[in-house]
């Protein structure tokens, strides 16, 4: 679709006498609000997915693995001792 508004732009702007050719979308204004609300929809939907990858990905398996290296580290050094 954007080639073809590029290809009537163009042919529109050639020649000495360019036409003068609207790509204005012709949508009324209550569509152009509802579209509008929809990009900002999916963009705090966007973002609350990055945040909860965010939490979940380093906050909950990055605080597993300190745990867990602690509890090796922790019955290494109690097998150590106790031998």
């Amino acid at each position: 679709m954007t080639d073809v508004k590029y290809l009537s732009q163009v042919i529109a702007t050639k020649g000495e006498n360019p036409l003068i050719v609207s790509i204005v979308n012709k949508q009324s204004q209550e569509d152009a609000e509802l579209e509008r609300k929809l990009r900002e929809l999916k963009f705090k939907l966007e973002l609350r997915k990055e945040w909860i990858l965010f939490i979940v990905r380093d906050v909950v398996i990055f605080s597993a693995i300190i745990f867990f290296i602690f509890a090796v580290s922790g019955y290494s050094l109690y097998m150590h001792i106790y031998r």
